[in-house]
């Protein structure tokens, strides 16, 4: 049984002025997705900029997340390291504060062969009961997952359920799907792939584009596995070149950008990430207004 099906948003992670969460946005921010259909709540993901949250830190966000969202929506807590007891303990604690289900990264940096992926994730999944979804991002890790060995952890290790697919290869997802033949629920991790993600037999978006259109990516994919594919593809396609501009720079600094043209301010960047270029910065707002967003 799938965890949720439709659009979850890889939700930002909200800054005061001296860089400490904002947690009163941050509440602001998760009524607004939950009021505007968001299928579930992702949180400290890329976008949340986990990686430099602290330890504390990133397991107060969660906590606040679960307690704050009051099983609305399923929240789903990203829980990945590149140390596996790390990613046991993040993992163990998540699940402590009641969390819907886990999402894991490959182990960046370490590049782990696929047998180092098998034992990484069957031991942080055999260390708790909520699901997990597995996490296939090589762009930013540099460690990608096979098909094969996707296949193998979800038919051998029962609560490996998912998997975001965000390399950007359609030709994988197309194989994965063939090979796995129902036995995982594949996400896109690419918003400008939903459509086609779809028609393989997803179940659905993890999504940056989410944070500002959240009604719209939902239709996205509520329309889709509704039978409306036609209506489905032409807002895929309408809301395709604000796809593109979120991601002109390394997220989330295009969508925090994004969010204050429209008037919700989720503070700064944390270091090493930084401002948008204000050229890019432009492009994105014409990209938004031209699709009808409303732009403050």
């Amino acid at each position: 049984m799938s965890i949720f099906k439709g659009a979850g948003v890889a939700i930002v992670t909200p800054m005061k002025e001296n860089n400490e969460v904002d947690y009163d946005r941050f509440g602001e921010l998760l009524d607004f997705q939950i009021n505007n259909q968001t299928d579930a709540i992702i949180v400290c993901g890329t976008t949340g900029e986990a990686a430099t949250l602290s330890h504390e830190e990133h397991l107060a966000c969660i906590k606040f997340t679960v307690d704050y969202v009051n099983k609305r929506i399923p929240v789903i807590a990203g829980t990945g390291s590149n140390c596996t007891e790390t990613a046991i303990y993040l993992s163990q604690k998540a699940e402590e504060y009641g969390v819907d289900g886990l999402l894991v990264v490959t182990p960046y940096y370490n590049k782990a062969t696929q047998n180092g992926l098998k034992k990484h994730f069957t031991a942080i999944a055999n260390s708790v009961k909520v699901p997990i979804i597995l996490y296939n991002v090589p762009s930013r890790t540099g460690c990608a997952l096979k098909a094969d060995t996707i296949v193998e952890l979800a038919k051998t290790v029962d609560n490996i359920v998912a998997v975001k697919e965000a390399s950007g290869d359609i030709s994988f997802v197309a194989d994965l799907m063939q090979k796995a033949d129902g036995c995982i629920d594949v996400y896109s991790g690419n918003d400008d792939q939903i459509v086609p993600l779809l028609s393989l037999g997803g179940v659905g978006v993890i999504s940056v584009l989410s944070n500002i259109c959240p009604k719209e990516t939902h239709d996205i994919v509520d329309l889709y596995l509704n039978g409306k594919t036609k209506e489905s593809l032409a807002l895929q396609l309408k809301y395709l070149p604000v796809c593109h501009n979120l991601f002109t720079e390394v997220n989330p600094i295009p969508v925090k950008t994004a969010l204050k043209y429209i008037g919700i301010d989720c503070g700064s960047l944390r270091s090493p990430l930084t401002d948008m270029e204000e050229e890019n910065a432009v492009k994105l707002k014409e990209a938004m207004k031209a699709t009808g967003i409303n732009v403050k």
